[in-house]
């Protein structure tokens, strides 16, 4: 291998970590990003508005406020320089120094005695103060000296070391400390709360619209109704909301369309059933025609539910109503034809569906459980967001090859329980289509009584 073959190995291998590591740090920042409209919206006017109120700050501390402290700090080192110099070089006496650090410079002076400088006390955590002082003295005085910018808030005390008496000089913080900083840092942070719950409240106004459509269109797939819904918010949102009103009308006429045509087959179907009926019934008894009822009898239920599952119940309208009442007709019927069955519910029972068709689904579960068991299970489970049923029984089960083959219409396995009273394969197909009605599904697992489970899962 070349040099050159492996510089661009290493570059490629380079490359790769690089890639590695930008896409865990891409993982790890949408772990932490809010996941809702709402809280997004907010971080997208929160986040530039954070970060311009401190760029401000940051420039304002550096220019500003930094600055006209160095300026002020300077002056008053100035003006104790001067005093210094006039005791030193005149021999001013301490009187006359006090008198004129009084009455022209406005500060207040006194001499002690020589002595060692106190110990250095605690440096307050924003020490702009005495930096600025203590670099100014250093390079102006150039003499052994001592400040305390924390013992006396108004006051700012400055102890300087000459040949035969330590100065000590109390200055106002004022003329040394830019202090009407604070009103910027306040006027900064006040309108920044105030741009703050404006966003809130108008993106909250905003927000409304978008998630009553997303609970107008979740009830609508759960086969409920939405009187109330009517477009509001923003024109795009409104556009959304007036595309939704489109479709849901579209198939709610195509639904209607479909159920007036079901209900004409199905009449013209029974009355030429009910005839064959009438002249069978005119002929005399015989094997044939015991026979020959036999299969009208069949083609009776199959009609039936032929269609049942073209309909899907889809004209029902939705109401509260009580699981446990369910189950325990689901119990009475089972037991009526010698199954042993057990029931069990937890939680709140009361759930909105379409009853007659959520029975017909389980009833279908029921039916099949018991045609290949001796003895069945029936366990409810309702949370904050799913009503779970579980239908067991001890029977010979689904092989799991099989297991979504057999919620196929019309398909009939020899090995598969997919066939229902008439024989249509509908059973399961019916059951599974209710189910998907609610916004919800039917799925087929091993039991632990040994055979199938089959389990409803809809949102409440």
């Amino acid at each position: 291998m070349t040099a050159l073959d492996t510089g661009i190995a290493a570059l490629r291998s380079a490359a790769r970590r690089a890639y590695r590591a930008y896409d865990r740090a891409g993982n790890a920042l949408r772990d932490v990003m809010p996941k809702g409209l709402y809280a997004r919206a907010l971080l997208i006017i929160i986040l530039p508005m954070v970060l311009l109120q401190s760029v401000i700050a940051f420039v304002f501390m550096e220019r500003h406020w930094n600055s006209v402290t160095q300026r002020l700090s300077a002056a008053v080192v100035q003006d104790i320089a001067a005093l210094i110099d006039v005791y030193a070089t005149l021999k001013a006496d301490q009187a006359q120094i006090r008198r004129i650090a009084q009455e022209r410079l406005g500060l207040v002076v006194d001499f002690l005695p020589i002595a060692e400088m106190p110990p250095i006390g605690p440096r307050p955590f924003f020490s702009l103060l005495d930096y600025s002082l203590s670099e100014e003295i250093s390079k102006r005085i150039r003499r052994p000296f001592w400040i305390d910018t924390v013992g006396r808030s108004a006051l700012v005390e400055i102890r300087i070391q000459l040949d035969d008496a330590v100065l000590r000089v109390f200055a106002r913080r004022s003329a040394a400390y830019a202090s009407n900083s604070e009103i910027f840092l306040i006027w900064m942070v006040g309108t920044s709360i105030v741009l703050l719950i404006v966003a809130i409240l108008f993106l909250r106004n905003q927000i409304r619209p978008i998630l009553r459509l997303a609970d107008a269109a979740e009830s609508f797939g759960k086969g409920r109704e939405v009187p109330s819904f009517r477009p509001r918010g923003a024109l795009e949102v409104r556009r959304a909301a007036q595309a939704f009103i489109e479709m849901k009308t579209r198939i709610e006429r195509a639904m209607e369309q479909r159920t007036a045509m079901l209900a004409g087959v199905s009449h013209d179907l029974r009355t030429i059933l009910t005839r064959f009926k009438l002249e069978l019934a005119l002929i005399d008894d015989s094997p044939e025609i015991a026979a020959m009822k036999s299969d009208v009898n069949e083609m009776a239920r199959m009609l039936e539910a032929y269609l049942a599952f073209a309909r899907g119940d889809s004209g029902e309208t939705s109401a509260a109503t009580d699981m446990t009442v369910f189950l325990d007709e689901l119990k009475a019927e089972s037991e009526r034809n010698g199954h042993n069955t057990s029931v069990m519910f937890h939680g709140l029972p009361i759930v909105t569906v379409r009853p007659a068709a959520f029975k017909r689904c389980l009833d279908n579960l029921v039916s099949n459980a018991a045609r290949h068991a001796r003895a069945i299970s029936i366990t409810g489970h309702r949370d904050h967001r799913w009503l779970t049923i579980m239908v067991d029984d001890d029977g010979p089960g689904i092989p799991a090859a099989m297991r979504e083959e057999v919620f196929k219409p019309f398909l009939r396995l020899d090995d598969a329980r997919n066939q229902d009273e008439g024989g249509t394969g509908l059973g399961l197909a019916i059951a599974r289509d209710i189910a998907r009605s609610h916004g919800g599904d039917i799925t087929l697992s091993d039991s632990n009584m040994g055979g199938l489970r089959a389990t409803v899962k809809v949102p409440v």
